[in-house]
Parts: structure tokens; sequence; C-alpha cells
């Protein structure tokens, strides 16, 4: 088959805004909308009706690699992805990908929703290109890789976001592509099948097929990739080994956007907008100025919010992920995780997560912070990756001098069992 499985040369994605889809009821509408069109033949001109999701975009991928591809939200990855999956079609340039290509790029794609899902892995498997023998031969694979049997025959309408991304990676990754790309989708779904997927994506690498990773993890980026791509504003600004192209990408984010830029004004955000995520504070619990966080003492997370419809929101879901200097999660707190539902959220508020034991060790930290709404189903209202960082300090009530390794810090102690052999010639005791 070749070396390289892909190929990109100088490829560019425009497209254009603010264009009406109305109908034009009256002749005079219709002649005033071909005079503008007139004059918006060159967008580039124009400066205010296009801008390019991509631009002059050249890569290769050999056949076997593993590759991330990272950059903030909005920098043209996931626009890459829909190109080389024939889901859009370039402006400009070419990509040729040599061999059959599974790819998951948003929940639910190529699944109808009135099917059930064992019609689905039929319907998908055969979009993807799969021959029914082998849909067949592959089926009870597929299935108890997804883990949703139970609701086998159940129309996926009727399914969570995370039953739709384990079916659809399921099929996917079984159809044993010679290219697999995959979006940050896979986020939707629980921590255990995250790392399955994840071990997937690794067994597929080495068996020789090629692995294009999207996403935000990035300690899974620089575990899971041998090499990487970042990305801004629709270029490619660098790429080689995965560990450097990570700290490339942090260290941009850190001295661009962190601190300098207000968080309701950050453009490397994701979502529908039906709220906005418009400001962060770590502090000690009842503080309003801040305060140094300890190891082990009690913390507060805040999150300042801002209702952008002018409904209220029918049901609104929180999460933050704490990750260190190196973009690793450490931990995640969640308002699904401790059943805290708010409904009929409006206007501009503050969402209160507090922990009485912060198990983190004295370092730096950063937030990912999301917000969704349920109406039926969940849709990711706003995203916004290291959204704020935070220190960490000594004391508190951890009792502890020396951390040790490891990500947190766990409140423990230590006993000998009763009959436990002793030396007491040469006992050292401890006083509680």
């Amino acid at each position: 088959m070749g070396e390289i499985a892909i190929t990109v040369e100088n490829l560019s994605k425009r497209y254009t805004l603010g264009l009406s889809r109305r109908r034009h009821n009256t002749l005079g509408e219709q002649l005033s909308q071909g005079a503008r069109s007139f004059f918006r033949r060159n967008p580039d001109k124009a400066g205010l009706d296009s801008f390019w999701a991509l631009k002059d975009v050249s890569m290769e991928v050999k056949r076997g690699e593993v590759v991330g591809i990272v950059g903030r939200n909005g920098a043209g990855k996931s626009t890459l992805l829909k190109i080389l999956s024939r889901i859009t079609e370039p402006t400009e340039g070419e990509a040729t990908i040599r061999g059959r290509v599974g790819s998951l790029l948003e929940v639910g794609t190529g699944f109808q929703p009135e099917l059930t899902g064992r019609e689905n892995i039929f319907l998908n498997g055969a979009i993807l290109g799969m021959k029914k023998a082998e849909i067949e031969r592959r089926f009870d694979e597929i299935v108890a890789f997804s883990e949703v049997e139970k609701f086998l025959d159940t129309p996926v309408k009727r399914y969570s976001s995370g039953m739709y991304v384990r079916l659809a990676f399921s099929v996917a990754a079984h159809m044993e592509p010679d290219v697999l790309i995959i979006d940050e989708v896979l986020a939707v779904g629980d921590s255990a099948f995250q790392k399955k997927c994840l071990g997937t994506m690794d067994l597929v690498g080495k068996q020789g097929r090629t692995v294009l990773f999207v996403s935000h993890n990035m300690a899974a980026v620089r575990n899971l990739c041998s090499r990487a791509i970042l990305f801004s504003a629709g270029r490619v600004l660098a790429e080689g080994p995965s560990a450097d192209i990570v700290e490339n990408y942090l260290t941009a984010i850190d001295s661009s956007q962190v601190g300098s830029v207000p968080l309701g004004e950050r453009k490397d955000r994701v979502g529908e907008g039906a709220v906005r995520v418009v400001g962060f504070e770590a502090r000690v619990p009842g503080g309003t100025g801040g305060g140094s966080l300890r190891t082990g003492a009690p913390a507060e997370f805040v999150i300042e919010y801002a209702v952008k419809q002018e409904h209220p929101l029918r049901r609104m879901y929180a999460g933050i992920v704490v990750t260190d200097s190196s973009g690793a999660d450490v931990f995640t707190c969640s308002t699904a995780m401790s059943n805290a539902d708010f409904y009929g959220i409006t206007g501009k508020g503050k969402l209160i997560c507090q922990t009485d034991y912060l198990p983190l060790k004295p370092d730096r930290y950063w937030v990912n912070i999301k917000l969704s709404e349920y109406h039926g189903h969940y849709t990711i209202a706003d995203e916004v990756i290291r959204a704020a960082g935070f220190e960490v300090y000594e004391g508190g009530d951890s009792g502890f001098v020396d951390f040790g390794k490891g990500a947190v810090v766990v409140p423990h102690n230590w006993r000998l069992s009763p009959g436990s052999d002793l030396d007491l010639q040469n006992c050292v005791s401890t006083k509680d």
C-alpha cells in the first residue's frame, strides 16, 4: 500500500458568513440580494463575509503512525478531519488517503434515530464501507465492546450521548480501517470507556494502521501518539515529537490567553452558547478575595456564568476538570457526580463547588470548564480548555511533610495488625 497513508497538499477551507437563507418574497428583494451577491463574489476583498478555517495546510502521515492533532478551539482541527473523512470538500488544495477510513467525529454521525441499535450497527457499518458478511462476523464483538447489549433493540433516539459514542466507536474500531480518525467526541464517554477506547487506538497503531487523534487530553496525546501537529488559526504552527508539541501548545495558551484575556472574551471555546462561562475563582470557602489554597484544607471552585438566551435554561449541568501543568487530568468535579440539579437558570450568577479536603500537592494547576444544557439530550453550551490557573501551597490540615510521588494527596494512617511480631529491644515507638 506504500509508506505514506495520508498526503495533504496546500489544503484550504473557506466558510462564508452571514448569508441569509430566507425566501425572498418580492422581486425587489430578489434584485437587492442579487446585487449584494455580485459585489460579494470575492469575499476576500469584502473582508466581512468569510473566514478561512484552514489555510495552506500541507502534511504527510506515514502508515502505522499514531498522530495527535492539537490546538485551541477554532484552530481548524475538526475541519481538517471532516475533509479527510469526505464530509466536506476543500476550497483549495487536495487530500489523499490510501486505504479504508473509519472516522468518529460527532455523536451519532451516520445513525438513524428511529432505528434500533442493532439496525444502526448494520447501517453505520455499511456507511463506513463494511460488507454485510463482515458486519455479521464482527457483530458480537461490536456489541460486547459497546456495552449496550441491554438496549440493542431500542431506538437510538432514546440513547444517552455516552451510549451513542460507545456504539459508534465500537463500529468504527471493529471495521478494521487502514486509517482511524477520532475527534474529541470520546470525551463524552465515561472514564472507563475512554480508557478502553485509548487502548484500542494504541492496538490499532501497533497493528500497522494509522490513527489521527484530536483531543484536549494532553496526557493521552503525549502517551498515545509518537508525533503531534499543532494547529493555530487554520495553519500548521509546528509538528514533531508529541511531548515537545504538547509543551509548545500549553505554553502558547498560558502566555496568550490565561490571565491576559478575560474569560468571558476568550475565543477558543466551543458550545451552542445558551450560557457562557465568564469568570472562575479558586478560593478558600466563603472568601471573596481568593486566599491561598492549602493541601488538605477546604476549597471552593466558583464558576461565574451568564445565560445568553431570554428563556430560562431547562436544566443545567456543570463540570470542571483539574489538570496539572503538563495537561494531565488530575480529578473531575461535576454536578452529575454529586446529583446536583439546577433548573430554570436565568441571567447571571455563580456556581460554587466545595470540597472539605483539597487533595492536591503544592504546585500550579489548571481547570477545564464545561457547561451543558439538557433538553431531552445533552448539548454543550460552553466549554473552555485551560480556562484558569491556580496555586496550591503547603499547609492546611493534611499534616504531611513529605508528599512523596503521585498526583494527589490521600488522607491516611498506619498501624500494626494485632498479633504482629515485635523486637521489643529495637522497637521505636511513636506517639499518636
